[in-house]
């Protein structure tokens, strides 16, 4: 994998706690969430606790998917003039194929439903990337082929996703992954949309923008499911190749962001992996994750992450302008990146 750089440079995020990007961002900053009694119980009696996007009218289900997706997409489009759809491919990111309760039925058809909403035909290289939490990791890789190889000027990535959903929170409460009142060691379930417009370096050096260096993958064989030791191989070799493509060492990041979402498995996976790659004596290597305030909602956790710290570095609260993000799946698929901070000076 050969470097080269990627720059977010327009983002849009509908969330538990807000519904753009400034509003969410600034609830993530100050720790508010909006975990609330869903409609749903647990086996215990009590009512699951839930992020939810609360919309004007009472959608449910792939509606509701797409209203959300439909807003992301708009605001990531007002920010940024003259784009031309027509030629942006839209990398459509969504839950995995078979994960329990989802509820899209029809990837493509999503697709052309939210080409309809907002009004807009994308490039004929558009794709449906339904890998869940690292589906942002492939759509940046995707997207870096596009740009570097097939000139393409920029490519939105979007999606959206949701657990609030009867069969999906049956399964994972089923499973002891859900935070019940029987079950300390669960995740909250939430749901949102969000979106990316991503374009190369060179491109956005007019304008402060974050960028994205480095992309490294890797497959856990001791999955949450398993019974096989963890060991973090998976997250450790994404986590070096995301350092030597993005040409520096784990020692020069400043801190972490992160989907943990409260099960002590990804905690300790996490200890784990950066005690096998860190090689340089850091005072602090600090860690954020936003599912504190947002909930798990699965495919779009990496694009509310860099909304997160693309806001937190426009306004100057960050630990450094050098960081890693981490995300994986319950399948064991792993995705590192390396982000870095640019002013739009150009270099």
């Amino acid at each position: 994998m050969s470097a080269f750089p990627l720059a977010i440079t327009s983002i849009g995020l509908v969330t538990g706690v807000g519904l753009n990007a400034e509003s969410s961002c600034a609830a993530i900053r100050c720790a508010i969430d909006n975990f609330q009694e869903t409609r749903f119980i647990d086996s215990g009696g009590e009512w699951i606790l839930g992020s939810e996007v609360l919309l004007e009218q009472p959608w449910r289900g792939k509606a509701k998917l797409l209203k959300m997706l439909s807003m992301a997409v708009s605001e990531c489009l007002e920010k940024e003039e003259k784009i031309k759809t027509d030629e942006t491919p839209l990398l459509l990111c969504l839950a995995e194929s078979d994960r329990p309760g989802r509820v899209i039925d029809d990837d493509n058809q999503l697709f052309l439903d939210l080409s309809k909403e907002v009004d807009c035909e994308f490039h004929s290289q558009s794709r449906v990337i339904s890998q869940g939490h690292v589906s942002i990791g492939t759509a940046l890789l995707r997207a870096r082929k596009l740009i570097q190889e097939q000139q393409i000027r920029q490519v939105i990535i979007a999606g959206a996703d949701g657990f609030l959903v009867g069969p999906t929170l049956a399964h994972y409460e089923n499973n002891e992954r859900l935070l019940t009142s029987n079950n300390s060691n669960g995740f909250i379930p939430g749901d949102a949309a969000a979106a990316l417009l991503v374009m190369s370096e060179s491109a956005a050096n007019n304008k402060p923008h974050l960028v994205c260096k480095g992309l490294g993958f890797g497959i856990e064989d001791s999955t949450i499911d398993s019974d096989e030791p963890l060991r973090a191989d998976g997250l450790a070799k994404a986590f070096k190749e995301a350092v030597k493509d993005a040409g520096c060492e784990m020692g020069d990041l400043d801190f972490r962001i992160t989907d943990l979402s409260g099960e002590q498995y990804h905690f300790k996976e996490a200890s784990l992996a950066l005690s096998r790659t860190l090689r340089k004596l850091k005072e602090e290597f600090d860690i954020w994750h936003p599912a504190d305030c947002v909930g798990e909602i699965g495919a779009v956790m990496g694009m509310v992450m860099t909304g997160v710290i693309d806001s937190a570095c426009r306004k100057d609260y960050t630990k450094g302008e050098n960081i890693l993000f981490h995300l994986g799946n319950d399948d064991g698929k792993r995705v590192a990146m390396v982000f870095t901070w640019q002013n739009g000076v150009a270099h």
